[in-house]
């Protein structure tokens, strides 16, 4: 029988560069990666079935886009212990409503947000009182990444009721917009990614998407430690082991936590892609990775 300490399930293509990273890790930390791809899938499915394979960590980076993957996720939630980011805790981060809540349970700072219940369950919603989101304020709806279904610069109720009406079965957020404060002429808007344990704060542009890693220096100069602590807080929260997030911080020295959770996270490098995770973060995040999986095997 073949056991491998981790188990990686991927299928997309811009995912390989990271792989080659986590591969690396692993064979530094002494540990095996099986890696389950659509062209192994069933394969890999026929070895678990008759007792011929077996793996003691699972990471999913597959069954959100295809559901062929599915019956893995299902075998891996009975018969493995250890995930990153297990199937129903990563699906239950997804909601934006519900983590909105959960963060300002937890004592994080959010931009001023209402929730909205879905159109189908409520379609002839009144305008309430928008002054308290300022000029303009962002639609989103609470599942879906990638920004599908997001409107950014909403200014009346029309457009609201309009894109409650794209994902009718979806709860939806409105939330105020947030203008960062500017250090040393850019403006302090981050993404913020966690992983088991570790926080790699960086510098992220809004409008750009683009990356900068946010070094101790910087970090102690501008006063921005407590971005590791909303990090660790909102792993708490979702109990996830690797996500971004994203906190803006404002000319009134408050640190807004605007996007909650954040999985799946792009992993491709900055290398091949400019608005993308810097390479030496990504090399971070797979030795992390490595050594978890190590640390429990």
């Amino acid at each position: 029988m073949a056991s491998y300490n981790l188990c990686l399930a991927w299928n997309w293509e811009y995912d390989a560069d990271f792989i080659e990273m986590l591969d690396a890790a692993c064979r530094s930390c002494s540990i095996s990666l099986l890696q389950v791809t659509p062209e192994n899938l069933q394969a890999t499915l026929l070895g678990i079935y008759t007792g011929q394979l077996s793996f003691n960590a699972f990471f999913d980076r597959a069954s959100d886009t295809d559901e062929n993957f599915n019956p893995l996720v299902e075998w891996a939630r009975q018969a493995v212990s250890l995930h990153i980011n297990d199937y129903l805790l990563a699906r239950s981060a997804w909601d934006k409503v519900a983590m909105h809540r959960k963060a300002l349970e937890a004592g994080l700072e959010t931009p001023y947000a209402l929730p909205l219940p879905p159109y189908q369950d409520q379609s002839d919603l009144t305008c309430p009182d928008l002054s308290p989101f300022g000029p303009c304020f962002a639609i989103k709806p609470a599942h879906g990444g990638g920004g599908l279904g997001v409107i950014t610069d909403a200014i009346h109720w029309d457009q609201v009721l309009a894109a409650r009406q794209e994902f009718p079965e979806d709860q939806y957020l409105l939330q105020a917009t947030v203008t960062p404060c500017q250090l040393d002429g850019r403006p302090a808007w981050f993404r913020v990614i966690y992983c088991a344990g570790e926080v790699f704060p960086c510098w992220w542009h809004p409008s750009t998407h683009i990356y900068t890693p946010l070094d101790p220096g910087e970090q102690a100069m501008f006063g921005l430690h407590p971005l590791d602590q909303i990090a660790s807080t909102m792993a708490g929260i979702s109990r996830l082991e690797l996500f971004s997030t994203e906190v803006a911080y404002t000319d009134e020295g408050r640190f807004l936590v605007v996007d909650y959770v954040n999985d799946p996270i792009d992993l491709r490098p900055k290398s091949k892609a400019p608005e993308a995770v810097p390479d030496e973060v990504l090399v971070r995040i797979a030795a992390r990775l490595a050594s978890f999986v190590a640390e429990r095997s």
